[in-house]
């Protein structure tokens, strides 16, 4: 069913800050930390079937290419970072419910798993890119309920709306997005969620959000050269 892996990322973040604003402090950190090393490794595994399903290696090549120098020449990963800190500092004094929501929501809709996530579950099929998310984002709630607060809960709202948004907006558009167009885009996101899993395990953070044009650039190349 459409939108299944919303409802479900949805229903983690909301169980997670519940438990991490009335038992979050119980749980031990290095726990929390284990946990989140252990979803970053199956966050790697999913990212690497994805980006294993590809036809076209050099369309793949040439979207990560050309989407990170557009996403360079944008200034994405920086315009976001600067956004989130201009709005937490905007909600600094408002209290500790709008710090909780700015930060969670900020952190829960920004990234290649949002957005190919919610691609995903518009093709069809088993939604897992936003079943490993909505395991990632629960333990991040409970770390983030336990010092910000309540207000953690509410940013599963802006979550429905911008996933659930890009779903409809998908299942709208399925006569563009063909089968090779839909397995190049799945390669190209695959591998930024890779690089998502291997700043989760510590090894090295990328800049991530520079690369996410490329997920769209994915859909000009393969127009263009004829594979749709």
């Amino acid at each position: 069913m459409i939108l299944t892996g919303t409802i479900v990322n949805v229903a983690a973040i909301c169980a997670g800050a519940l438990v991490g604003r009335y038992a979050g402090r119980i749980i031990p950190a290095r726990i929390r930390q284990t946990v989140m090393v252990g979803l970053g490794l199956s966050v790697v595994l999913i990212g690497l079937q994805l980006a294993l399903k590809s036809k076209q290696p050099m369309i793949v090549i040439g979207s990560l290419i050309l989407g990170g120098i557009l996403g360079e020449l944008m200034g994405i990963e920086a315009r976001l970072e600067s956004f989130g800190l201009w709005l937490q500092g905007r909600c600094r004094g408002a209290g500790d419910i709008a710090e909780g929501f700015v930060a969670a929501s900020l952190l829960f809709c920004v990234g290649a798993m949002a957005i190919m996530g919610a691609l995903q579950d518009a093709f069809g099929g088993t939604p897992t890119i936003l079943y490993a998310k909505a395991a990632l984002d629960g333990v991040a709630s409970i770390a983030l309920a336990s010092t910000l607060g309540i207000g953690v809960l509410f940013s599963a709202l802006p979550v429905a709306l911008y996933q659930g948004g890009i779903t409809l907006a998908a299942d709208s558009a399925k006569s563009l997005l063909t089968g090779p167009v839909v397995s190049e885009m799945n390669a190209v996101g695959g591998l930024l969620i890779v690089a998502i899993g291997l700043d989760l395990v510590g090894i090295k953070r990328f800049p991530v959000g520079n690369l996410l044009p490329a997920v769209f650039v994915a859909v000009g190349l393969v127009w263009l050269v004829g594979g749709a």
